[in-house]
């Protein structure tokens, strides 16, 4: 291809790269959670930040965000995102139906599952299985977040609704953990 050609191209291309950079800087168009997604195969999309109800859901040691609902997966699991500013974490508990995974997206965080503590940080996971007694706490300088993901979804969900019916404080109460099919075992970590 001699220059003349090449340039040709060129500047033909550059009206088509404009249109492709205008139309690729408009916002995407809000996608809006179908409320009855289960395994129908609908797409349930919750934005950076916020809950699946559109529910602020503070925490004692700072704030949560359902992002899939149990209806979403049909009972086969919930989704919870922590935002934490404020060092600890829930007592030693288990559960007796769910596993539960934890992601670490930012923050240092201390976990004891089944009697072994160790430190975790952004990208790693942790699973605290069903039956194994587990806690953790937030340890960071910095602000951290977590995901929390149960399954099966158990109640779960319908526990952390009635904490924010509650005010969303911590849960020391072992018949109320009992309720929701958990087992109250001991304290919070101490975090130095």
């Amino acid at each position: 291809m001699d220059r003349r050609s090449f340039l040709n191209m060129a500047l033909a291309a550059v009206p088509a790269l404009a249109v492709a950079q205008e139309q690729g800087s408009k916002p995407e168009p809000k996608i809006e959670p179908k409320q009855d997604a289960g395994k129908s195969g609908g797409a349930v999309v919750v934005a950076a930040g916020k809950d699946r109800y559109g529910m602020e859901r503070p925490r004692p040691f700072g704030t949560s965000a359902f992002k899939v609902a149990t209806q979403d997966s049909g009972g086969d699991m919930f989704v919870m995102e922590h935002r934490l500013t404020v060092k600890g974490g829930p007592p030693l508990h288990l559960h007796h139906g769910e596993d539960e995974l934890f992601y670490i997206m930012e923050g240092d965080f201390l976990f004891e599952i089944g009697g072994r503590r160790f430190k975790a940080g952004p990208g790693d996971s942790v699973l605290g299985p069903k039956g194994i007694p587990h806690t953790w706490a937030f340890v960071g300088n910095t602000p951290g977040k977590m995901l929390f993901v149960f399954a099966p979804a158990g109640k779960m969900e319908d526990f952390f609704a009635e904490r924010d019916r509650r005010g969303g404080g911590l849960v020391e109460d072992a018949a109320f953990l009992k309720k929701y099919g958990m087992e109250l075992l001991g304290p919070r970590l101490k975090i130095e």
